[in-house]
């Protein structure tokens, strides 16, 4: 199955049918902005629309009536939102019943499904007009009069497009007799709408015919339930997009685009088959045990067991469910348990058999149970035809909040009956899934009519439950199938709907009582679904956080889901629960959050201590792609105490992303296979469900004592609004952050980061000014707090960091001095004492361990780090290891600029490694080898890497000792752990040119250590050997036309660091490190600054999550390299766009103008031709280059004039923008990659 051509025709087909529909309703008049009335001109039986054309649009008869009620339901919708959002629904709504239809039509004609076994939307031949328009009258279509002589005429007329619309239609109309839920009557506005072509090789019909291979809708060949759910999923990619981007909460009607996900068949099988099919085995698998003669008391109790175990093995290979799980091996009370429970809840007959899916998207759970039923209805005796229609009748039901998703389900199940019986497509057959509908517009006056007949007992209190019933609804597609319907009589409503009496005369009171009948009872068939309990429940729930939907959503799963509130999926948990019968089982696809996450430990322990689970597979990441993780289960709606389950680790390492190939052969090959009793989980803090922990770690779990009885693992600040009151370091002035000096603004804050242990990370600031009076008083319009300061008696005391959320599964602590506030995703342990002691242990493989058992996922939140066990014992030699390493990593992280302790770059600190001294008459000069400093920083580097891991290696085995693990954990570290930098040529060079250019700017100099100027009054004192550059600007060019250019100051720089001696050899090392183009090093180097130098800034100066902060802006004429120029944030003035518009650019059009007349006079005199080509074609790109600085000009003018002031408090993505808007508000490109760096205009 092409997937990928799936997915381009679906996302293609929603944007074509929509704009086609938007074409169609805005001829009449219905457009985005507005519905418009009919000229004064029309009739009754005839309209007019401006079009802006000579002639009005017109539209007659029936066509009227249709635009009057697209009018009224657009009116109807936007009464309960506005006009835009009303227009975009309805229009949606049209597009995608069309979708729906089309991909139908298209599976049934594939299949040959279609009662007149005529092709809709293609030709068996290949041809391009389809075979219902070749031959319409052999379609079995009831044809009127009028119609038949329209289709004549348009066929003589060969109007093939007007003809199929007709035909379709037709078509569609006819197929409501026996797919009434998908083919409604077309009567309506949805026809009016419809604009289908299949002569334009640009429309639906012509690419669902060509761009999707016709196999992938063949049965034969496994299309069908994939086909459907793809094509569902894909479609609603862009509305999913859409929703995820938007600022807000999500409404009822986003909510089915944003929480669909697809389920890979393997894990639909391995649900199915051990729930459903576990009913069969479970009532079958006694029956093999005793098949050698011997009765259990001539037994030992493992070789019952085994006999079981190997009987359910049996049973699962006869059905062919290679996804079936047998029951571990139970002790002899186990086992007596459930014989007892298995002998009360098996089913006498296969009739009885309930299966639900209440999330059922496009079905393709449902289809596959219907494939097990028939496999149970088969053994039972039954035959195919009949079985089919028993299974829709009896077996099978499904819900699910999305309207399209339940025509496609409801279609696919219908379709896989078909598949089994022939004549089941009759209408007759009852098909029990539904779309939860509303009881909002129900007429409740029309109750008053209903009961006919029936004695007054009976009506009032069929009245009562009617009128609890339609309570329940109100709002329904907020909840969907968490709704809690209760178990009316439904009889009882049924007969109570089903008998009228409204007088012979309609009054304005009556009038559409049987439209309020007809969806009276449709309401009673879904609500007795929600109500009804089942043998098997089997999903793949919603994944949204409740947060983010409605407040009327938030507000109910709060008030009936405390336990499992925060997350729609873990909501599903517990609906499925119970919905389930007693002794009923489920079955799910969830993340696995809920497995550690402190906030679901009461719905832990709920699972733990009145279900059971049966089996689980721990999936990890990769099930939908690079996802959160998945996990799969089964549970027994019951407790059976000391029951062993069986838990399949499908990992290797924790946030590894898997294919879902790679999962299904791990399944197969029983990788990671752990059997455990979950009353053990709730010997354990907090119930995380630890299957793969041993005794000994249980042990340790429930006899130690928790970290949070010597340490407060705490979590710190959410600032309400992250742009306004954080900023990375560099952006802000030196003299505003409490590193430098006190008072201050800012103040360095704990915010997660890379995976780096012991330090770093430290690239945050917060705005701290006056103790935080802007956060603390920071409100909203009516006048919440909207910022959240947690745990401030805290704040500034020396801590351990780490990051709440990892992609990997590790997790690494970070040592934070005093000064530090703590974000909520930086949180942080204090301590009164053995603060050294715990740090050494929580960077340990000792508490990796356990904090996999606590937090078996990649959030690692504050109340799991509490649980984590300390055992306390002697500290001196643990404290020394830790303090020693702690510095190796400090060490690691201030070598670079990106650290506010950078004190000088290390290939100037290492430069004495490789030096010697030219001695001219009595004057002696020492130069220096830059190679000769990379190889003293390339040793350095790996005598830093060697020592950490040697370290953490020490302290892992001190660990391993005190907690009694040898026999688990190996203390070994891998390379890639260890979170400290080895040398690097190019980016060490790289990170040198960058230092280079802060001594240029100022920001570093030679002679004064760390930070020069960063901010506030500039001192010259400070450079006494390498001047930096008067007014702070570098002019980049492609050539060397500059005397002061950046190439130029580098090779001064150099002179004055490395001495003039080995300039040469180090602008070679230099150029081979970098290994660009070029003729020469010089040249290497330019085209370096040229082409990449602020690229590399930018990620430098940049913070997963941030994004870009330069702090060295490029102004950047263009594509042509006409005018590049360096500033520096930190040194600009409201002067520095005009001295570089004056100074430098207006000196490149001089430069320019002038090599132009040297070029022209070179090919008016030179007599070498090869010259005079060179000659021309320079000129070309000169004559390029001027322009494009002309152009630059007119822009760089505005800005000059205005004069504008930046705030370094404002920060970089602020500032980026501020500097490029003139006075009069006009934007002004003139710096380089502002889309990606500058703040999104307010």
């Amino acid at each position: 199955m092409n997937k990928t051509a799936i997915k381009n025709f679906a996302i293609w087909a929603r944007d074509k049918l929509i704009a086609d529909i938007q074409y169609r309703a805005g001829l009449m008049g219905i457009t985005a902005e507005g519905i418009k009335n009919a000229l004064p001109q029309s009739t009754p039986n005839m309209e007019f629309y401006d079009i802006g054309t000579a002639e009005p649009y017109s539209i007659t008869g029936e066509a009227i009536r249709q635009r009057q009620k697209l009018v009224e339901t657009i009116r109807r919708k936007e009464a309960d939102s506005d006009y835009p959002t009303a227009y975009k629904y309805i229009l949606e709504e049209v597009a995608y019943t069309w979708f729906n239809r089309l991909i139908a039509i298209r599976f049934m004609e594939v299949n040959d499904y279609l009662p007149s076994h005529i092709r809709v939307l293609s030709s068996e031949s290949g041809k391009v007009e389809p075979d219902l328009v070749t031959t319409p009258f052999d379609a079995e279509l009831d044809f009127t009069h009028d119609e038949q002589e329209t289709i004549l005429r348009l066929k003589t007329d060969n109007a093939l497009d007007e003809l199929f619309r007709l035909l379709f239609i037709k078509q569609c109309n006819a197929l409501n007799e026996i797919l009434p839920a998908l083919f409604e009557k077309t009567s309506d506005y949805t026809e009016l709408l419809l604009n289908l072509s299949v002569v334009d090789q640009d429309g639906v019909v012509y690419h669902l015919i060509h761009d999707i291979d016709e196999d992938d809708f063949n049965i034969e060949k496994g299309g069908q339930v994939e086909i459907i759910g793809w094509l569902y999923q894909y479609y609603n990619t862009e509305p999913k997009n859409a929703a995820f981007a938007k600022n807000g909460k999500i409404t009822k009607d986003e909510i089915p685009a944003v929480t669909q996900l697809f389920t890979p068949d393997w894990i639909v099988r391995y649900m199915v088959q051990n729930s459903l099919g576990r009913l069969f085995i479970d009532k079958r698998k006694n029956e093999g045990v005793f098949a050698d003669g011997r009765g259990l008391d001539e037994m030992t109790w493992d070789e019952a067991e085994d006999k079981r175990i190997a009987t359910e093995k049996q049973l699962a290979e006869q059905m062919e469910w290679k996804y079936y799980l047998p029951e571990a091996a139970q002790t002899k009370e186990v086992r007596e348990k459930l014989d007892e429970i298995q002998q009360q809840s098996a089913y006498k007959d296969v009739r009885d058999i309930k299966v639900i899916d209440p999330c059922m998207g496009s079905g393709h759970i449902l289809v596959y149970a219907f494939d097990v039923l028939m496999q149970l209805y088969e053994d039972a005796g039954y035959s195919q035809r009949d079985a089919a229609k028993s299974i829709l009748e009896n077996n099978l039901y499904g819900l699910d909040i999305d309207d399209r998703a339940y025509q496609l389900a409801y279609f696919a199940v219908m379709m896989k009956a078909r598949q089994y019986n022939r004549r089941i497509l009759n209408g007759e057959t009852t098909c029990h899934v539904y779309a939860i509908q509303e009881s909002n517009n129900i007429n409740r006056a029309h109750l008053k009519y209903l009961g006919a007949g029936m004695d007054d007992l009976e009506v009032n209190t069929a009245r009562v439950q009617m009128k609890g019933l339609l309570d329940t609804l109100r709002d329904a597609k907020e909840y969907g199938s968490i709704l809690k319907v209760e178990n009316y009589n439904w009889e009882l409503l049924r007969r109570f709907v089903s008998s009228a009496d409204a007088g012979e005369q309609i009054t304005l009171d009556s009038a559409g009582l049987e439209v309020t009948m007809e969806h009276l009872l449709t309401l009673i068939d879904i609500s007795e679904t929600m109500a009804h309990k089942y043998d098997a429940v089997v999903t793949n729930p919603p994944y949204r956080a409740v947060s983010d939907c409605s407040d009327k959503l938030n507000s109910f799963v709060k008030k009936y889901y405390p336990n499992s509130k925060n997350d729609l999926s873990t909501v599903f948990m517990e609906q499925t629960l119970f919905l389930c019968k007693k002794h009923g089982i489920m079955s799910m696809i969830n993340i696995p959050v809920w497995m550690s996450k402190s906030s679901f430990e009461n719905l832990r322990y709920e699972l733990l201590s009145s279900h059971t689970f049966v089996n689980m597979l721990h999936c990890g990441r990769g099930i939908f792609g690079s996802d959160f993780g998945t996990t799969s289960f089964v549970m027994w709606n019951d407790y059976i105490y000391s029951y062993c389950a069986v838990f399949h680790q499908l990992f290797n390492e924790m946030g590894a992303v898997d294919s879902v190939e790679q999962k299904e052969q791990w399944f197969f090959e029983r990788k990671g296979c752990f059997y455990a009793q979950q009353r053990m989980f709730l010997n354990i803090a907090s119930y995380p469900i630890a299957y793969s922990t041993s005794a000994k770690l249980l042990e340790i779990l429930d006899k130690e004592k928790p970290l949070s009885d010597f340490a407060y693992p705490r979590k710190g600040l959410t600032t309400g609004d992250n742009d306004r009151f954080i900023r990375l370091w560099f952006e802000v002035s030196k003299y505003k952050f409490s590193v430098y000096v006190t008072p201050f603004k800012w103040a360095p804050m704990t915010k997660g980061g890379d995976f780096r242990r012991w330090y770093g990370n430290n690239d945050y600031v917060v705005d701290w000014e006056n103790d935080g009076f802007s956060l603390r008083n920071f409100k909203d319009e009516s006048g919440r707090l909207r910022s959240v300061l947690r745990n401030t008696q805290f704040y500034f005391r020396e801590a351990i960091s780490w990051n709440d959320t990892t992609a990997t599964g590790k997790i690494a602590f970070r040592y934070q001095p005093e000064g530090y506030i703590s974000n909520a995703s930086g949180p942080c342990v204090f301590a009164d004492r053995n603060l050294t002691y715990l740090f050494g242990l929580l960077n340990s493989i000792v508490s990796q361990k356990l904090l996999e058992i606590l937090a078996p996922n990649m959030k690692f939140e504050v109340g799991q780090m509490a649980l984590v066990p300390v055992i306390m014992e002697s500290t001196d030699n643990i404290d020394n290891l830790v303090k020693d390493t702690v510095s190796i990593a400090k060490s690691d992280w201030d070598a670079f600029e990106t650290s506010w302790d950078f004190q000088q770059h290390p290939l100037v600190r290492l430069k004495d490694n490789m030096r010697f001294t030219v001695t001219d008459g009595d004057c002696k000069s020492k130069s220096y080898f830059l190679q000769g400093a990379y190889r003293a920083w390339e040793n350095e580097c790996e005598n830093r890497f060697a020592q950490l891991k040697a370290n953490e290696e020490d302290l892992n085995r001190i660990f391993i000792d005190i907690y009694g693990l040898q026999d688990e954990l190996s203390p070994e570290v891998e390379d890639k752990d260890v979170t400290v930098r080895k040398a690097d040529l190019q980016r060490d060079i790289k990170s040198l040119l960058s230092y280079a250019v802060g001594c240029m700017f100022g920001r570093y100099s030679l002679v004064t250590e760390g930070l020069a100027y960063a901010g506030g009054d500039w001192d010259e004192s400070k450079y006494k050997t390498f001047l930096p550059d008067v007014d702070g600007i570098l002019p980049i060019t492609d050539e060397e036309y500059l005397g002061d250019d950046i190439v130029t100051r580098l090779c001064s720089w150099l002179k004055v660091v490395y001495g003039e001696d080995t300039l040469e050899e180090n602008l070679d090392f230099i150029a081979k490190a970098l290994g660009g183009r070029g003729n020469s090093s010089r040249e290497i180097i330019r085209n370096y600054f040229l082409k990449d130098f602020f690229k590399d800034h930018c990620q430098t100066y940049s913070v997963t999550g941030s994004g870009k902060r330069p702090i060295y802006w490029l102004f950047d004429s263009g594509k042509q390299n006409g005018f590049k120029a360096l500033i520096y944030l930190h040194r600009y003035t409201p002067d520095t766009i005009g001295n570089l518009r004056v100074d430098y650019l207006h000196k490149m059009q001089r430069v320019y103008e002038s090599e132009i007349g040297r070029m022209q006079d070179m090919i008016d005199h030179s007599t070498n031709t090869r010259e005079v080509a060179a000659a021309t074609k320079r000129k070309e790109k000169l004559q390029k280059q001027l322009k494009e600085c002309r152009d630059y000009d007119e822009m760089i003018a505005h800005l000059a004039l205005s004069r504008i002031e930046l705030d370094l408090d404002d920060g970089v993505k602020v500032n980026y923008r501020k500097m490029q808007t003139a006075a009069d508000g006009k934007f002004y490109e003139v710096l380089a990659d502002s889309k990606s760096i500058m703040a999104k205009e307010k």
